[in-house]
């Protein structure tokens, strides 16, 4: 067991999250029969909560260095009224709304990042201004109205992965996304054996390796199986794919780039991160401005969703946000969380919200029911970590490992692994 929790990721609050997810998809498969797992509610699944998924991303970054941004759902409406606006009233080409979106993301994001960076504003204290400034600048600038947005600009809120080559009967490019990932498994698990073996590290069995590439690859070709074979005009979801895309950019970056592990190390002891030769303000502000430039893009793919800005979009975002980054793993104090653990907690309570809709359960319920579950997974391993007791993993899988082994030397944990001494650490480190 030891030997799976390090192949299928160091941080054991993600591998449980891993298992709630399965387990949520499996009971509501079988209380809904069947629906669950369709080509159409997988599509649906990522088109309604893709946008969340991407304010996830850059929250996770955001609550690592030590902060919090109540305003990206603000943010979110304010860019998607003014792209809209401007698409409509300008003529501007679709694309070129795009980068106006964008743009005006970093700009609000330079406005925030300077008074939390520069000033000293405490984040939850700006961004709450923001929330009010930007959700009121929405209904000023759209005058409370909606506005509606080109068929071309919705294709980045709803549209799918086209139709090329061959006809098979399955969506090609979706199969070739599939056959891809599954390429790029087995070679991550070869080179990982390989380096391993070359620096005389203990190599897991083989045994291990294989089932991981297995379960791993018969869940990606049973998900691209779902994508591919949707009803006609369907596939992969191009805001599944720009997801995708961030997910693999930002992972690079908070885990291999000396850039992301400053914002570890500012999250897990600011002084100490400085005194070692972090710049803590550029890091504050960067983070700050890149949440603002997501939030612009989250803004964006909703309001091609929806085909049209409205006044009240936006609203309860950053909750969503905020919620799937805790129970992805991420710390109340900083220092700890991952952009992985951050969609797996996402998917989590989207996979939670589409099950109970599919039941029939009412908004309200709904509600209570994420609430619950928020609180009882942040609080239930606060309450083990500081009782000294295994945290909420530990418990579903302490069993599974046999007898407890001798202590073993204290090793230095990777980027938003949780331990003794983590902060320190990973500050040195930086």
């Amino acid at each position: 067991m030891d030997s799976l929790k390090k192949l299928f990721g160091g941080n054991t609050r993600q591998f449980g999250m891993i298992f709630a997810l399965i387990a949520l998809v499996i009971f509501f498969q079988w209380r809904t029969g069947g629906k669950t797992l369709t080509s159409a509610n997988m599509m649906n699944l990522f088109n309604g909560n893709s946008y969340i998924l991407i304010l996830a991303i850059g929250m996770v970054l955001v609550i690592i260095a030590g902060h919090i941004d109540l305003s990206v759902g603000s943010i979110a409406a304010f860019a998607g009224i003014v792209v809209a606006i401007v698409i409509r009233d300008w003529g501007i080409p679709w694309y070129l709304g795009v980068l106006v979106g964008l743009a005006l993301g970093a700009l609000i994001g330079i406005w925030q990042g300077f008074w939390v960076a520069y000033v000293g504003i405490p984040a939850f204290i700006v961004t709450l201004a923001g929330m009010l400034l930007f959700r009121g600048a929405n209904q000023f600038v759209g005058k409370s109205n909606t506005v509606p947005v080109p068929p071309e600009f919705q294709y980045i809120g709803s549209g799918y992965l086209p139709e090329v080559g061959p006809v098979t009967g399955f969506n090609n490019l979706t199969l070739l996304i599939g056959f891809v990932l599954v390429g790029f498994v087995v070679y991550n698990e070869l080179k990982t054996r390989r380096r391993l073996e070359r620096v005389g590290a203990e190599v897991p069995p083989l045994g291990v390796s294989v089932l991981k590439v297995v379960l791993v690859s018969a869940a990606i070709l049973y998900a691209t199986y779902l994508f591919a074979t949707g009803r006609p005009g369907t596939s992969f979801p191009i805001p599944g794919l720009i997801l995708g895309v961030l997910v693999i950019v930002y992972g690079f970056i908070s885990n291999k780039t000396i850039a992301g592990r400053h914002v570890y190390a500012v999250g897990g002891n600011r002084h100490a991160a400085e005194l070692s030769g972090v710049k803590s303000r550029r890091i504050n502000f960067l983070v700050m401005m890149n949440m603002s430039i997501l939030a612009s893009l989250a803004g964006m793919i909703f309001v091609g969703r929806s085909t049209a800005s409205g006044p009240f979009d936006g609203v309860g975002w950053e909750l969503d946000a905020i919620a799937a980054v805790f129970i992805g793993g991420a710390a109340v104090t900083g220092g700890v969380g991952t952009v992985v653990g951050a969609i797996i907690g996402g998917l989590v309570m989207a996979v939670l919200n589409n099950g109970l809709q599919l039941l029939g359960i009412g908004a309200d319920m709904t509600q209570i029911i994420k609430g619950l579950v928020l609180l009882i997974a942040v609080a239930f391993d606060v309450y083990n970590k500081s009782q000294g007791k295994p945290s909420i993993t530990g418990l579903l899988t302490r069993n599974f490992g046999g007898r407890p082994k001798p202590e073993q030397p204290a090793k230095t944990p990777e980027p938003g692994e949780q331990g003794v001494g983590t902060k320190e650490v990973i500050t040195h480190n930086s």
